[in-house]
C-alpha cells in the first residue's frame, strides 16, 4: 500500500513501541500516525515516528459547527489558529504532513475552504476530506471532491462511511473527478480494500487512473487479515494456544478424556486411532503431564499414518537479507518426480507454496510449531503442521537437523493424509 495508517497514540509506551516496530520493516510506504487536539499528540506521534523511513503526521479535526463545538470547545476562528498552529508544529518535526476533515461534508463550504488553505499555507502537503456519515450520493460527493480537488497544489484525497453500502462508488467517482488517493481498510466502516483494488483492475485503463496493487498478494493477505480479525472477535472460532486451550492431562486420565481433549484440539479420530492415541499418551502420561502441545505431537506420531501419496526428493532453499526467498523442489508421485518453484516470506513459507504449486492445492495452515528435541549444535528439531481441510484437522509431524527440511516432512505429512483420505 502506499499508505499505512494508524490511529491517535493513547500516550502508553505499549503505543510507541508498536510504531517503531513496525517503522523497522515498512520501508516502501508511507506510515502515518494521527494527532488531534493538543501538543503533546503531535509531539508524541513524531517521538513514534523517528526512524521510519517515511513518516507521515496526520492532523485529523472536525470541522463542522457541532463537531468543533462539543469535541474540541472551539469556534470557528480558535478552530483556524489551531490548525495554523498544529501543522506548523507538526513540519517542525515531521517533513510529510496531513491535514485531515474528518467531517467535512457536514462543514460550511466557507470555512471549510479557510480551514484547508490555512493547513495548506501552514505547510500541509496532503489533503484529505471525509464523508464520515455517509450521506452524500455518489454523484453529490464527486462534485464536493471536484470543488476541492483542483483549489490547492497539494493533493486531495478521500475517505468515505459505508454504512449505506455506497463508499466504493462514492470513492470511484471522486477518483474520476481528481481525488489523488482513497483511504481503504479491510473490514470497518470505510471504503473495502478488496472490492476498490478490483474497480482499479477492471476500470482504470477505461477511466485513466491506476496504482502499484499487487493485487494477488493483496488477495492473500486480505484473506490472511479477515481470519485474524473474525477470530479474534468471535472465541468460538478461535484457534487456541498450548497455553490457553484448556488440555490438562496426566497418567490417572483414561481413554474417554484424552479423546474429548483431542476433539478439542479439532481431531475428528477413528476408533483406531483413538487406540493408538491413548497407548502412546500413556507412555508418555508416565514421566510427564500432557498439555496441548504434547497432545499435538502425539497425535501427528501415531494417528492417521497413510501411505505417502507425495514423497520428498529434494529440496534447495535460497535466502537472505538482500533477496526473496525461495525454495526449489521435487516431489515423487506415482515413480515421476514433480518438480516446483515458489517464493515466499521467508524459506518455510516459500517451501509451502511450492508444495502448494506442485500439487496444484491450496491449504489452510491451521498451526505451524517448531521445537528442539535435543540439545547441543546438532540439534534435532521437530516441526509440527496442522492443516484444515473440510472442516478436520491433518496433522504432519517432521523431524531433522534442519528446521526447513523438518517443516517440509510435516507439511507433506498432512498433505498425504488429506489426499489419501479424498481418495
Amino acid at each position: 500500500m502506499d499508505v499505512i495508517e494508524l490511529p491517535e497514540l493513547s500516550g502508553s509506551k505499549a503505543d510507541t513501541l508498536l510504531v517503531r516496530t513496525i517503522a523497522s520493516f515498512v520501508k516502501k510506504s508511507v506510515l502515518s500516525v494521527a494527532a488531534g487536539i493538543g501538543a503533546d499528540s503531535i509531539a508524541a506521534a513524531a517521538a513514534a515516528l523517528h526512524g521510519a523511513a517515511h513518516g507521515r503526521i496526520r492532523i485529523e479535526l472536525p470541522l463542522s459547527p457541532v463537531g468543533m463545538e462539543y469535541t474540541c470547545r472551539k469556534k470557528p476562528a480558535a478552530m483556524l489558529e489551531w490548525i495554523t498552529k498544529a501543522v506548523t508544529e507538526a513540519t517542525a518535526s515531521c517533513d510529510d504532513v496531513e491535514f485531515c476533515a474528518v467531517d467535512a461534508t457536514r462543514a460550511e463550504g466557507d470555512f471549510l475552504q479557510q480551514a484547508i488553505e490555512a493547513a495548506v499555507n501552514a505547510g500541509a502537503k496532503t489533503v484529505s476530506v471525509c464523508d464520515s456519515t455517509g450521506e452524500k450520493m455518489p454523484d453529490d460527493f464527486a462534485a464536493f471532491a471536484a470543488s476541492l480537488a483542483t483549489a490547492w497544489s497539494v493533493p486531495l484525497m478521500v475517505r468515505c462511511d459505508n454504512k449505506n453500502g455506497l463508499a466504493a462508488a462514492q470513492a470511484i467517482l471522486a477518483v474520476r473527478a481528481g481525488a489523488a488517493g482513497v483511504k481503504t481498510a479491510v473490514g470497518g466502516h470505510t471504503v473495502p480494500l478488496e472490492s476498490f483494488a478490483t474497480m482499479i483492475k477492471n476500470c482504470g485503463d477505461s477511466y485513466g487512473f491506476t496504482s502499484h496493487i499487487r493485487y494477488t498478494e493483496l488477495h492473500r493477505i486480505i484473506r490472511q487479515i479477515g481470519w485474524v480479525t473474525d477470530n479474534a472477535k468471535n472465541d468460538t472460532t478461535l484457534k487456541m494456544t498450548a497455553e490457553d486451550a484448556g488440555v490438562h492431562l496426566d497418567a490417572k486420565d483414561d481413554k474417554t478424556a484424552v479423546v474429548t481433549a483431542a476433539a478439542g484440539l479439532g481431531y475428528d479420530l477413528s476408533d483406531e486411532d483413538q487406540t493408538r492415541v491413548f497407548e502412546e499418551f500413556q507412555r508418555v502420561a508416565a514421566k510427564k503431564n500432557v498439555g496441548a502441545k504434547e497432545l499435538d505431537a502425539i497425535i501427528a506420531s501415531v494417528a492417521l499414518q497413510v501411505p505417502a501419496t507425495y514423497k520428498l526428493d529434494t529440496y534447495v532453499i535460497n535466502s537472505g537479507n538482500v533477496v526473496a526467498a525461495s525454495a526449489q523442489l521435487t516431489l515423487i508421485r506415482d515413480e515421476k518426480p514433480l518438480p516446483g518453484i515458489a517464493t515466499g516470506d521467508g524459506p518455510i513459507d516459500a517451501a509451502f507454496r511450492t508444495i502448494e504449486q506442485i500439487t496444484g492445492r491450496h491449504f489452510e495452515l491451521d498451526d505451524f510449531q517448531i521445537q528442539a528435541v535435543t540439545e547441543g549444535r546438532e540439534a534435532m528439531g521437530s516441526a509440527l503442521v496442522k492443516l484444515r481441510s473440510g472442516g478436520k484437522v491433518y496433522s504432519g509431524n517432521g523431524i531433522s537437523t534442519d528446521i526447513i527440511g523438518a517443516s517440509i516432512r510435516a507439511y507433506l505429512s498432512a498433505v498425504n493424509k488429506i489426499v489419501y483420505e479424498e481418495a
